[in-house]
């Protein structure tokens, strides 16, 4: 860690050899694709590097990693969406009406990360915070500028818009497979 302050580089690439997978996949869940994903990355390294020093070594650096990388990627959210914006996007879905747990379990996780960078940008930023990251709706909307409510409702429809998509998915195989047997 003291080579990497002192810019060591090969220091500093072993550590970012170290963290990028974590990295890299908090970002892929908040961006639009892999090319904003990268942005985000690299942005979250850069400001790691730079704040190096400030890291206290209580808990776990790939925490620390983490909770940069969030903020980055929340950061580059706040700059490229407006909340009206977001709220908008709310009020036009109009989301599924059952809601069963076990449907998740079918699914493989590389499609539910898929299905997940599918949701709309709101839908997808608080369903990877509360879900994924594990923050509490209320430090979402501290986060993020809403409401603690907005944050629930945004959840909840994100779960449900999750389902419908899975449920389709579900009913399209079904037909492919009743399909295959004639």
């Amino acid at each position: 860690m003291a080579a990497c302050i002192d810019q060591n580089r090969q220091a500093q690439h072993a550590l970012y050899l170290r963290f990028v997978g974590m990295m890299k996949g908090i970002c892929l869940r908040y961006a639009a694709s892999e090319m904003e994903a990268e942005d985000i990355l690299q942005e979250a390294f850069i400001q790691a590097f730079k704040n190096l020093h400030t890291y206290s070594n209580k808990g776990a650096l790939g925490g620390w990693m983490r909770k940069i990388t969030v903020h980055k990627a929340l950061e580059h959210y706040r700059k490229n969406k407006s909340i009206q914006r977001i709220k908008d996007q709310v009020i036009s879905f109009s989301p599924a009406n059952a809601l069963d747990d076990s449907i998740f379990e079918q699914l493989a996780l590389e499609d539910l990360l898929v299905k997940i960078q599918s949701l709309p940008v709101g839908y997808r930023t608080i369903f990877n915070l509360y879900a994924i990251e594990g923050y509490t709706h209320v430090e979402i909307a501290e986060l993020l500028g809403v409401s603690e409510g907005t944050s629930k409702s945004q959840f909840s429809r994100a779960r449900q818009h999750l389902i419908a998509l899975i449920e389709e998915e579900k009913v399209n195989e079904n037909k492919r497979i009743a399909y295959a047997k004639r």
